[in-house]
């Protein structure tokens, strides 16, 4: 017998962890989950990014279920990547 759990395709159950983010070009942002998704987005969306330059852009790390930049003060979590605040919602 087959449990359901099995049976289910897709990412049920996943919980997303970031693993990366580039920039391919200079209004986009890609953010690469550890469970092999890419997001890739306009730059645009996220303001706190946007204004710094593409040196501190290079200077960013993991925070959590999120990340950030060396010169910046906000943490980019997954809900905001993901836009699903109930499912990804950050619980400090």
């Amino acid at each position: 017998m087959v449990s359901i759990k099995q049976q289910v395709e897709g990412y049920w159950n996943v919980v997303p962890k970031v693993q990366s983010i580039c920039f391919p070009t200079p209004n986009q942002l890609k953010v690469e989950l550890a469970d092999g998704r890419a997001i890739l987005m306009p730059l645009d969306r996220f303001p706190s990014i946007q204004k710094l330059t593409a040196e501190q852009r290079q200077c960013w790390y993991v925070y959590g279920n999120g990340f950030s930049f060396d010169d910046a003060d906000e943490v980019i979590h997954i809900e905001q990547i993901l836009g699903n605040f109930d499912t990804y919602r950050h619980e400090p």
